[in-house]
């Protein structure tokens, strides 16, 4: 019988943090073929994107989350497209129906820095299939 540690057994973990760190390298299978999709859509790589700029970019939710500012309700998922990671925010929204971790999405927005990070506020979205 296997000992069960916060829920999850040891190997599962450990499957999980390959499968995060096969997304998390640009140089994997995985992340050239985000990379080629993206391109193919006729979007932008998140690491050739200019800051202030409006670009349309195109990628996979790895992350949803509800993070209040300021008062308001935001709403951040993090998005990569096999080159760069970028967060994605809207504003006064507390849930939005298909916006979820492992859903492939275009959005169209002007990148901006927060905090040392790249970021889109309320950008325009297409689910992708």
């Amino acid at each position: 019988m296997s000992q069960r540690t916060g829920g999850h057994t040891g190997s599962r973990s450990t499957g999980i943090r390959r499968t995060l760190n096969r997304w998390a390298s640009p140089s994997s299978k995985e992340a050239k073929d985000l990379q080629t999709t993206s391109v193919k859509a006729g979007c932008c790589r998140i690491v050739d994107a200019d800051d202030r700029a409006r670009v349309m970019l195109q990628g996979t939710l790895r992350t949803v989350t509800l993070r209040p500012r300021g008062g308001v309700p935001a709403l951040e998922a993090e998005m990569y497209d096999g080159s760069g990671a970028i967060t994605l925010i809207w504003l006064g929204r507390r849930r939005i129906t298909g916006v979820e971790p492992g859903r492939a999405i275009k959005v169209i927005g002007r990148i901006g820095l927060q905090e040392r990070k790249r970021v889109m506020f309320n950008p325009r979205y297409e689910l992708r299939a």
